[in-house]
């Protein structure tokens, strides 16, 4: 009797983790499948504050809609995605759909990250990830090295632009997106403010 034996692939590797892991965010960032815990409080919080300030700057009367976890399906490999923390799309972004919950890089005008456990990857591969998917404003809140870093002028599958904040500093928003918003450093790295 001959054995049939199926090699998975990493895209239903991926799917089998995200089924087995509740909670946890399962990417595939350059070929490479990452798993990243749920978020801790001040994460959490900090994603709050940044949707309620995004309502207030009149995001949606701009066109955009600003939703977590949503999947960007990226170029950088066959089953490459990723799912930011918090991302503002085209209103129209489900007209970009790719498969599975993804969306194609065109829809989305700015990406967020907040570090946790998966610092160096927020730092390194999705910096080149998100900067070959032509995703205009990355913005990495940086809790390990007590900053936030914004990437824009993405040319050439990397960005031309990258300017760190510290805390005591605001990080503004490029005009290009259609609204304008200063973001205090401290708020975004320790989320409320109580």
């Amino acid at each position: 009797m001959a054995v049939i034996q199926h090699e998975t692939t990493i895209a239903e590797a991926a799917d089998r983790l995200s089924r087995e892991l509740p909670g946890h965010r399962v990417e595939i960032l350059q070929g490479r499948l990452t798993v990243t815990p749920p978020a801790d409080g001040a994460h959490a919080e900090s994603l709050t504050w940044l949707i309620e300030e995004f309502s207030a700057a009149g995001a949606r009367r701009v066109g955009l809609k600003y939703l977590q976890g949503i999947g960007l399906w990226l170029p950088s490999g066959p089953s490459d995605f990723a799912i930011p923390d918090l991302s503002l799309l085209d209103a129209d972004y489900r007209d970009a759909h790719v498969e599975k919950n993804c969306f194609a890089p065109h829809a989305f005008r700015m990406v967020l990250e907040i570090t946790s456990s998966n610092w160096a990857d927020d730092l390194g591969p999705k910096v080149d990830c998100y900067a070959q998917a032509g995703v205009p404003v990355y913005l990495v809140v940086d809790r390990r090295h007590d900053e936030a870093i914004l990437h824009t002028d993405p040319r050439n599958g990397e960005y031309h632009s990258r300017k760190p904040f510290k805390r005591g500093t605001s990080v503004p928003l490029p005009e290009s997106l259609g609204i304008t918003l200063d973001l205090p450093v401290d708020r975004l790295l320790d989320g409320d403010e109580g």
